[in-house]
């Protein structure tokens, strides 16, 4: 997978069923950011592919029934970036509250894995759930 699309596509579908297959699509020194985290008290940033898996095997436990819909790519001239939008819904655990999400996702790669990761998604959905959910 050399096209950032590609890989964006792969994630969006990982994400939800194999979260360790989902961190193998990342560089070693890859890095996620989520701009909007830190008002619930959360990592802004994640850097290198260990804290990534870290960061990330948990949200099994916390958004269950994770599921995307309506992806919306926008192409881009340059085949190692990628820009999506979607919907997700899943159940937040362990308060079993239903959790509706519209997320803008934007991917850099290099050699077919992600370098580099930042979510957009809004901090009030939610809000009082992912707060205290566990990280």
């Amino acid at each position: 997978m050399d096209n950032a699309t590609l890989v964006l596509r792969r994630m969006i579908e990982l994400i939800a069923t194999d979260v360790a297959a989902w961190v193998q699509l990342f560089s070693d020194e890859a890095v996620v950011e989520f701009p909007y985290a830190a008002s619930l008290g959360r990592p802004e940033r994640l850097e290198g592919k260990a804290a990534i898996a870290s960061y990330f095997l948990a949200t099994p436990g916390t958004f269950t029934n994770l599921r995307f819909r309506d992806l919306r790519v926008i192409e881009s001239a340059d085949p190692s970036l990628a820009v999506a939008e979607v919907h997700g819904s899943a159940t937040l655990m362990p308060m079993n509250a239903p959790y509706e999400q519209d997320y803008v996702m934007i991917l850099r790669t290099e050699d077919g894995k992600a370098v580099h990761y930042r979510e957009y998604w809004n901090p009030l959905n939610g809000r009082e759930h992912l707060a205290g959910a566990a990280q």
